[in-house]
């Protein structure tokens, strides 16, 4: 075995001493760099390629630019169905009003948190006509909390649930009852040096957002909180965790509690349908009502409007929530009245609001903060703080005035104190 193995490493040894040997004297090539010269063909046609390219898009370009303008004119120019409105006796300015103590109207600008901004309105009424107090909250520390809590329902349903900019005067009592509130002088909710409300590119952060997360599964919760508060804090500040008010040191719970006082289980919401039994209570079944709230006492339509008529004589205010995408809401005039053309007057009644709630023709489109009464040329007229923009196109910033035929037959909930529904209540109890 030895003589082999000595036999095989000479022959290794042999082979390498014979390769040296054989290219020692070979004169060795060294490595450069030249510059590269592309095919002329082929460069050609790259460049055409390119050219080609660059013309269709400026032709896509211009045929979108094109359809863009086309499509601005046509909004510009667009037109909506209004009607001659002279004939109606109508108020003719606030003080003919029955008021209920109320802030000046706040404008919500670019965002659709309309249920906030008419809830918290209704509770700064609520807390003078208790407590004779003016304290003015922050609609935006309620609207960042329902925000959270859309999240959390979106992550809890995988992606079921709705998470829109819009939702229910009840909401608030939800958000409050968990949450808290604070003053709008610690937490106005909004960076932009305007103060002008704008939600809309941070709602699109978070509906991108929780888009993704369905996409891929990603359902940690607490992940998706924290991010979605990100994104808040981004664009309406980090809400207070405590915070000086009047001399005073509260947290948001301690400050509903000493502060505003109200017992938020004294709130009552009020609907009216034949799609459940009268003297039931049920769920508001809309997109906005996102959690399914089966809070809602459902009560025929006339004694519906009876409840809202009665409060506000008798010095409460309540919220509303209905419909405005109507040619008879009309607010560089002020009114929102049902045309005939819509309806005859005798034929509003239970069975037609519940033919346009069945068809969509009734939506749940916007909400509201009544406060006044007057009766004018026959006919129930209520004074409506609201912050939309249709609001501010008449001589009465941020108000307009609703008579009772659109009550009748567009407005969907109300939410108001239960002092002023015992009676009502009794019904439902002996059910």
């Amino acid at each position: 075995m030895k003589k082999y193995l000595s036999f095989f490493i000479s022959i290794v040894f042999l082979s390498s001493l014979l390769s040296v040997i054989s290219f020692a004297g070979v004169k060795k090539d060294k490595v450069k760099y030249v510059k590269y010269v592309p095919d002329k063909v082929i460069k050609e046609m790259i460049e055409q390629d390119k050219e080609k390219e660059k013309k269709e898009k400026e032709k896509t370009a211009e045929i979108v630019k094109k359809i863009k303008e086309k499509k601005k004119k046509e909004r510009e120019n667009r037109k909506i169905i209004r009607f001659d409105v002279s004939k109606i006796k109508k108020p003719s300015s606030l003080k003919v009003f029955k008021k209920v103590w109320h802030f000046p109207p706040v404008a919500q600008y670019l965002t659709g948190t309309c249920w906030d901004f008419s809830a918290t309105s209704f509770m700064e009424s609520e807390i003078y006509r208790l407590y004779k107090k003016k304290i003015k909250l922050s609609e935006m520390f309620t609207a960042y909390y329902e925000y959270v809590e859309k999240a959390r329902g979106f992550v809890q349903t995988r992606g079921n649930s709705a998470f829109g900019q819009g939702s229910e005067s009840n909401a608030l009592i939800r958000i409050w009852k968990k949450y808290g509130i604070v003053p709008e002088s610690v937490y106005k909710g909004v960076l932009r040096k305007d103060g002008r409300h704008d939600h809309s590119r941070m709602f699109k952060e978070m509906k991108d957002f929780l888009n993704f997360v369905k996409e891929k599964g990603y359902w940690d919760e607490k992940e998706v909180i924290a991010h979605i508060k990100i994104i808040l804090n981004k664009y309406l500040g980090a809400p207070p965790e405590s915070f000086i008010y009047n001399g005073k040191t509260y947290t948001p719970k301690s400050f509903l509690k000493d502060a505003v006082k109200l017992n938020l289980d004294d709130y009552v919401g009020f609907m009216s349908t034949k799609s459940i039994p009268f003297y039931t209570k049920g769920e508001f079944k809309v997109t906005d009502n996102w959690w399914h709230s089966k809070d809602y006492h459902n009560v025929p339509l006339n004694v519906f409007y009876m409840i809202i008529k009665r409060a506000v004589l008798n010095g409460y205010s309540l919220t509303m929530g209905g419909d405005v995408s109507e040619p008879g809401y009309y607010g560089e005039e002020d009114i929102a009245v049902i045309p005939t053309f819509d309806i005859p007057q005798n034929f509003i009644n239970q069975d037609s609001r519940e033919f346009r709630i069945y068809n969509h023709t009734t939506g749940d489109d916007h909400g509201i903060h009544l406060v006044g009464y007057a009766r004018v040329g026959g006919r129930d007229w209520f004074l409506i703080k609201d912050s939309a923009r249709s609001a501010r196109h008449g001589k009465f910033k941020g108000y307009l005035f609703y008579r009772d035929d659109y009550i009748k037959l567009k407005m969907l909930t109300i939410m108001l104190h239960k002092d002023t529904v015992k009676d009502i209540l009794k019904r439902f109890k002996s059910r």
